[in-house]
């Protein structure tokens, strides 16, 4: 069942293209390979011995070493490159540069142990270097710990594993990153030949581990000291819905932008180490913050019990999901249950013609639906309320299926389309746009994912 709200149509403003995230990722690259580029020569200025399979093995090394630099780099969660990839992005990629070094470290000991293997085989040349050599032992600690990660972060494990034991293993990460690092200080060739190479795998590593210092720790901390968050208000949306405002400082001075997302701690003696990310359910004003929660989990049900004056420990704001990549004049929003909550935001701050595409199984589960209609009203936009399960069949096909969007919304290749929702949804969505033949890069996805 579709349901229609269609006030008279606004003349939309002129289109625009903006590179940010192209010059993003290219900037991204560009680092990566004038890195890759120059630990090839450092590693050829050192000098090359005629072992094949140790020289190789020493190569992949400095390339592990160089990816666990960029990896810190995509956690750091700093925010020119969040605001430009987003979680989602940063997320992926941090997963398979997490892949990148589990097989290079692979070959760095296969190769290396095989390459200087004596008659008693290369297990027994790993079990000798590590007796004899400094470093060596750390070094196999840490190539154990990120064994153990790559192994539990494959689909197959991760499936079948509980998010917050994963994410405490997934920690350890940080301890073999600074067993590695000290065992290339003891043992490694090419850290030690020159001046030059020195200086630059040191500089290398405090631009990545400062990276990560400042966006994790410096950058939150500065904020929440700065704009001393507080909850104002707590307000009931629906039996299992709450929208939660925040006070606080100079908030016009945040650089928040409508459709991004705080991880919250709300810092009473229950909740003070539950980090739960929710997005801005109204666009900044400059006076208050708000998120609306619905009770999915033990952290998002504990939000309704928040008492009024709590003190607030946000970081963020994080997520490219904004106005800053409307390509195009006009756009459709597609939200999905809660996901209501960035989609509302947006809506309020987005220019041109807009369609909201609006899915909950039951009318009744309508978050924020009287706020939708007022904002569609003052903006000239459409609101297409959309009822059923994901695989109600409809005249024009599935439900989220690209005949159905199609006839809902007919120029859909002409407009930008932010989609936010359950996984399954969000992919169906996609699937479909792909279908009807819209640009990716027209397309923006907010999934929440955050890279450890």
């Amino acid at each position: 069942m579709t349901t229609t709200l269609q006030p008279p149509v606004r003349p939309a403003p002129a289109g625009r293209a903006l590179p940010h995230q192209v010059l993003a990722k290219a900037g991204l690259s560009l680092f990566l390979l004038a890195n890759a580029a120059f630990v090839t020569y450092l590693f050829t200025a050192a000098g090359v011995g005629s072992n094949k399979l140790v020289n190789l093995g020493r190569l992949t090394g400095l390339y592990g070493a160089l990816a666990m630099a960029f990896q810190l780099l995509l956690i750091a969660r700093l925010p020119w490159l969040d605001r430009r990839l987003g979680m989602d992005r940063l997320t992926s990629w941090h997963r398979w540069v997490g892949f990148t070094i589990f097989w290079m470290l692979v070959g760095h000991l296969s190769l290396i142990a095989f390459g200087n293997a004596g008659a008693d085989g290369p297990v027994a040349e790993v079990v000798r270097q590590a007796g004899e050599l400094e470093g060596i032992l750390r070094a196999l600690v840490a190539w154990v710990v990120i064994m153990v990660v790559g192994v539990v972060s494959a689909r197959f494990a991760r499936r079948r594993m509980a998010y917050e034991t994963w994410h405490f293993i997934h920690l350890y990460t940080y301890v073999a990153i600074f067993l590695a690092f000290t065992h290339q200080v003891a043992v490694g060739s090419t850290f030690r030949k020159s001046e030059l190479a020195t200086a630059y795998w040191w500089g290398l590593w405090a631009f990545a581990i400062g990276s990560v210092v400042a966006g994790r720790l410096v950058l939150p901390l500065w904020r929440n000291w700065r704009h001393q968050f507080r909850v104002a208000a707590v307000v009931p949306e629906a039996h299992n819905v709450v929208s939660v405002y925040i006070e606080g400082r100079d908030l016009d001075r945040l650089g928040a932008q409508a459709g991004q997302f705080f991880l919250w701690r709300f810092l009473t003696r229950d909740r003070w180490w539950q980090a739960n990310p929710f997005s801005l359910s109204a666009a900044p004003n400059g006076r208050y913050l708000r998120l609306t929660a619905k009770a999915l989990g033990e952290g998002s049900a504990g939000v309704r019990d928040v008492e009024v004056g709590t003190r607030v420990f946000a970081e963020g704001p994080y997520g490219a999901f904004t106005t800053m990549h409307q390509t195009k004049p006009d756009a459709l929003l597609v939200a999905g249950g809660v996901g209501i909550t960035p989609i509302r935001a947006l809506l309020e701050e987005i220019g041109g013609h807009v369609v909201v595409l609006y899915r909950v199984s039951d009318p009744r589960e309508a978050v924020l639906l009287r706020e939708l209609e007022g904002l569609v009203r003052s903006k000239g936009a459409v609101l297409r309320l959309v009822t059923g399960s994901s695989k109600t069949i409809t005249a024009n096909g599935p439900l989220l299926g690209p005949g159905n969007i199609a006839a809902l919304v007919p120029d859909v290749a002409d407009r930008d389309v932010f989609v936010c929702g359950p996984g399954g949804m969000t992919d169906a969505v996609i699937r479909s746009l792909d279908e009807l033949g819209v640009p990716a890069s027209q397309v923006h996805a907010e999934r929440f994912a955050l890279a450890d």
